[in-house]
């Protein structure tokens, strides 16, 4: 062979080897990423999963802390709606009480809180709190034990009714009513006790007509009251309000030389009295007399 040949067949062979070489490096392409063991990517899903667990529970609990915020703050919204409302109905049931209105002029507003101040229990607890009152003021003052001329007023009317067990009564209202009747009326007979038991003297005075006179005594035995002193009632041609009414038979007792130490009554024109020496008692009264004369809606 010539050296040219020689020479051809070595480049030849070369270039083959080359080309070989390239076809193989062309055969191995890496590929960017990392690997992770199956228990790795166990731990992995499960951090996810209890991340995600969490993001819901902080959800759920603000929303459940956002509704408790608009429930506290509706519940404060209504709370002074209530207390308006009763504040309303206690200062229009004093001008009822000072201007002698029917039960006609008072709103439904003020009758259905009413209602809800006897069932409430609010009406008792008033009812108490005025014993601890009375109470106060007949343990520190006594009867003079030179004469009997001490005495105490009672003003009977919406105290001891002619109508508190009547048959009409029960139909027209409603049981909480009777309820505040008898505690009104039970409150009164154990001060009247006391009072007695204290050495006092007791007049009672009522707006009614002296007619019923008999009646009214029948009333008062059958509640549970005795011995009084004197029982005074309006004269059949009387036509004077009420606290005229009273105001005159005050006078009456002061001109027979009795001295008046108290007032006790829950209405408040047996109540005006310009004497300091006298300590009157205004006893709590849920105005529910006053809607006797209304039927509820």
């Amino acid at each position: 062979m010539s050296a040219y040949g020689h020479q051809t067949e070595q480049m030849y062979s070369a270039h083959s080897l080359s080309g070989g070489s390239e076809l193989r490096r062309s055969s191995f392409v890496l590929e960017s990423g990392f690997y992770i063991t199956s228990f790795v990517a166990t731990i992995l899903v499960a951090a996810l999963a209890a991340a995600g667990l969490l993001l819901i529970t902080l959800l759920v609990s603000l929303a459940m802390m956002l509704q408790s915020c608009q429930s506290s703050h509706a519940g404060i919204v209504e709370l002074r709606n209530i207390n308006d409302e009763y504040n309303y109905c206690k200062v229009y049931s004093l001008h009822a009480k000072l201007n002698n209105l029917e039960g006609h002029n008072f709103p439904n507003l003020c009758k259905d809180l009413a209602i809800g101040y006897i069932k409430g229990g609010q009406y008792a607890r008033d009812l108490d709190s005025t014993k601890s009152l009375m109470d106060d003021y007949f343990n520190s003052v006594r009867p003079s034990d030179d004469d009997d001329l001490d005495v105490v007023l009672i003003d009977i009317d919406g105290i001891v009714s002619p109508n508190l067990y009547s048959p009409t009564l029960l139909q027209s209202i409603d049981n909480c009513i009777i309820e505040a009747k008898n505690l009104k009326h039970m409150f009164v007979l154990r001060l009247y006790s006391k009072l007695q038991a204290g050495g006092w003297s007791i007049i009672l005075l009522s707006r009614e007509y002296v007619k019923h006179q008999n009646v009214t005594i029948n009333h008062l035995l059958s509640a549970g009251f005795r011995g009084w002193s004197s029982l005074m009632m309006r004269d059949d041609a009387d036509s004077s309000k009420g606290n005229e009414f009273f105001s005159r038979q005050r006078n009456v007792i002061k001109t027979k030389g009795f001295r008046i130490k108290s007032v006790i009554s829950s209405e408040m024109d047996a109540l005006s009295v310009d004497d300091r020496g006298m300590r009157v008692f205004l006893l709590p009264d849920p105005i529910f007399d006053k809607f006797e004369l209304q039927t509820r809606t």
